[in-house]
């Protein structure tokens, strides 16, 4: 168990400091690293307490510690996801919206253009 939890908290880690440098280096726009910034440092409470770790197990009826906390990393990345398919299904829609301006806007400069001659 004490394994697992190490390998946990070297990961929770890990993700951090890409989230961190992707910010840094401007890979990854703020708003869109705080969801992976809060799971990573999630990740990394529960990996370094125990304790918690087995309050919830007992709490949720899950057999063993090591499935909770899998349960738990799932879940946030489950969440999020969902949270950034929404945002790309609304970057989709503002695209064909922006596409469908542009040519409107094509067509009308076209017509004042056939219009001038």
């Amino acid at each position: 168990m004490e394994h697992l939890l190490n390998v946990t908290t070297v990961l929770s880690i890990l993700l951090l400091l890409m989230v961190l440098i992707s910010v840094r280096r401007a890979h990854i726009r703020v708003e869109y690293s705080v969801s992976w910034l809060l799971a990573s440092v999630t990740m990394l409470l529960l990996s370094r307490s125990k304790p918690v770790l087995d309050a919830i197990t007992r709490w949720a009826g899950v057999p063993d510690t090591p499935l909770t906390l899998f349960l738990i990393s799932g879940t946030l990345f489950l969440i999020m996801f969902f949270r950034f398919s929404i945002i790309i299904s609304h970057l989709r829609d503002d695209n064909i919206a922006l596409a469908q301006r542009v040519a409107i806007l094509e067509f009308h400069l076209r017509s004042l253009g056939n219009h001038e001659k």
